[in-house]
């Protein structure tokens, strides 16, 4: 700990003593945001963080020298010294600090709260193990091409509550993490999706089932529900008389969005009604394809007409770190989808892009704790060879062997030389870790960019070497 820190912690000893209106907890981005929003409206606000150097630390400093801030293990006697405690998404419930006070009454918001209590138009909401972020830029692009404003925050670039700063568009797009649902008890959404659930965050939550409740929080409200209609376990989460809009992956009834052979073609249709051939898409992969009916039944919910929403579909090439096309070198295909952190993502990855057993994965990290097991079938026939690095390379290792060739590495970039060796014209290489980042990377942004990087100097050197 350095001097400077050390005389914050002893300074602010006495500081325990002190009522606030409002303690905001964990300094990162969101939290920053919640100072931000919370000191014109309270007259006493603290922020804690229980990291000795937290990244908005320097921010706050500078522009709320006047708050106080503790900085190290949670202490109960502050935290009882509130009436509300404002708790970042990083910040889980369950810590035991946290759950005495809430026995004793403190009350527990978080960002997205807040920023529902002010909110003045409608707002989307979306969640989902997988494909959150694709979709909820989707339906914004939808909606900006209809000739409506949006904007677009959450999980997802802009905090929420720094949406609140500028003028009130005619809707508002929330992408939601289960970690942003806990602290949420009011939702009512104009329309709302789970688009899907993997298991993921098991390092956070008791079971599956703990983690499902989180997500489930979003159909709180009576707006319209989007429902993949091929998923027993979300259709569960709401009821028969809920306003529903069902999107499926095989032919769709009428007032359904599904696809249609039509002349040999894929349509995505609603009902009989073609809207726009699947090759049109922007975005490709069968997960894609998924995501933009997703996309189309949410903008259906409000009104949107076909014709725009097509158009979006067209013109949208996707987000960095998701099924990322980098480069074709020497016939081979190379694929950047770092942001794919868990089984599912990297189940709908392989088997979005497979043509046949076409793929070299490069997979591995920190698996939090998750069930692997969903790999094995998704790998058999799709994926000849896998290239596994990181912390828990072995768990994957011991699920994937039966099906496919097992390679390790010591580094992503060893990852990758040794894929350019073993993948032949035809073949995609892909980054899908299944895994978080953390072990290896600050973050799955490093992690794909450091893969980019690998890609662009084979490219330049002509293959041969990184």
């Amino acid at each position: 700990m350095n001097s400077a820190l050390s005389i914050l912690y002893k300074d602010n000893m006495r500081e325990i003593q002190e009522k606030y209106d409002a303690i905001v907890v964990g300094l990162g981005i969101t939290g920053m945001s919640c100072v931000r929003y919370l000191s014109r409206n309270l007259l006493k606000l603290a922020v804690v963080d229980s990291r000795n150097e937290p990244p908005q630390f320097k921010t706050l400093r500078s522009e709320f020298p006047e708050i106080p801030v503790f900085l190290g293990e949670f202490d109960q006697n502050l935290f009882s010294s509130t009436e509300k405690l404002i708790v970042s998404p990083g910040v889980p419930l369950s810590n035991p600090v946290i759950q005495k006070v809430m026995e004793k009454g403190v009350e527990i918001s978080g960002d997205i709260e807040l920023f529902l209590e002010k909110a003045k138009a409608p707002v989307i909401a979306i969640t989902g193990s997988n494909g959150k972020s694709t979709v909820a830029m989707l339906i914004s692009e939808m909606i900006s091409a209809s000739g409506k404003k949006v904007l677009l925050g959450g999980n997802i670039g802009t905090p929420a509550l720094s949406l609140l700063e500028f003028d009130v568009p005619d809707y508002y797009v929330l992408e939601l993490s289960s970690f942003q649902l806990e602290s949420t008890q009011h939702i009512n959404a104009i329309v709302s999706s789970v688009l899907n659930i993997s298991e993921d965050h098991m390092d956070r939550y008791k079971n599956f089932q703990e983690y499902l409740l989180a997500k489930k929080k979003i159909f709180m409200g009576d707006g319209i529900k989007v429902i993949n209609l091929d998923d027993a376990v979300i259709k569960s989460m709401v009821n028969i008389d809920d306003n529903i809009i069902y999107f499926t992956q095989n032919e769709p009834d009428g007032g359904t969005f599904g696809i249609r052979i039509i002349d040999d073609v894929d349509w995505i249709c609603f009902g009989n009604q073609k809207i726009i051939s699947v090759s049109e898409i922007g975005i490709k992969g069968r997960h894609n394809i998924l995501n933009s009916l997703a996309s189309l039944a949410l903008g259906h919910a409000i009104g949107l007409e076909f014709l725009h929403m097509a158009e979006a579909l067209k013109q949208y090439k996707g987000l960095p770190h998701r099924c990322e096309f980098i480069a074709n070198i020497d016939g081979v295909d190379w694929v950047n989808d770092s942001k794919g952190t868990n089984p599912g993502a990297t189940c709908a990855a392989v088997e979005g892009l497979a043509k046949g057993e076409n793929i070299v994965l490069i997979a591995g990290g920190d698996a939090k704790e998750a069930d692997l097991s969903s790999l094995g079938l998704s790998l058999k026939g799709r994926v000849h060879t896998a290239i596994l690095i990181g912390k828990d390379a072995l768990k994957l290792e011991q699920v994937i062997s039966d099906n496919c060739t097992v390679i390790h590495a010591i580094s992503l970039e060893a990852a990758v030389k040794t894929a350019k060796k073993l993948s032949s014209s035809g073949d995609t290489v892909l980054l899908s870790p299944a895994c978080s980042s953390l072990d290896m990377f600050t973050d799955y942004t490093e992690r794909g960019e450091e893969f980019i990087r690998n890609v662009k100097q084979l490219e330049k050197n002509g293959g041969t070497e990184l």
